[in-house]
């Protein structure tokens, strides 16, 4: 996928994992709001990418794992955070932001109410 640059003003959750601090947000794919498509953005450290997200998932497993285990990995560490307010958690319900999205994985069916799932590098203005 080419890289997809997005801003745009929205609830962000931001929390540590694993050594990386991760954003994470939803957008629509159409008028009704649905947030189906979730962004994982990596804030930092400065050197880390949208594919450390997708190596730390594999990681996770004892055998190599299927691009759509990764991804409901990935969407159940974001959901966990904003729904058990993880440590050093942040939630930020109107922040601006801009993100570099490089990886977008459509899932086999929907996952934590996303279809999608896209990756990259997140600044929080």
């Amino acid at each position: 996928m080419p890289a997809l640059h997005v801003t745009a003003v929205s609830r962000l959750t931001v929390f540590p994992l694993h050594g990386l601090l991760v954003a994470y947000t939803t957008q629509s794919s159409d008028r009704r709001g649905l947030g189906d498509i979730a962004i994982v953005g990596v804030v930092g450290p400065d050197n880390a990418t949208g594919d450390h997200v997708w190596r730390l998932a594999m990681s996770m497993y004892s055998n190599r794992p299927t691009g759509q285990a990764q991804a409901r990995w990935v969407l159940t560490q974001c959901i966990r955070a904003r729904m058990c307010r993880a440590l050093s958690y942040r939630d930020l319900p109107e922040a601006k932001w801009t993100a570099v999205l490089t990886r977008s994985m459509r899932l086999d069916g929907l996952f934590a109410n996303h279809d999608i799932l896209r990756t990259g590098t997140l600044v929080i203005e």
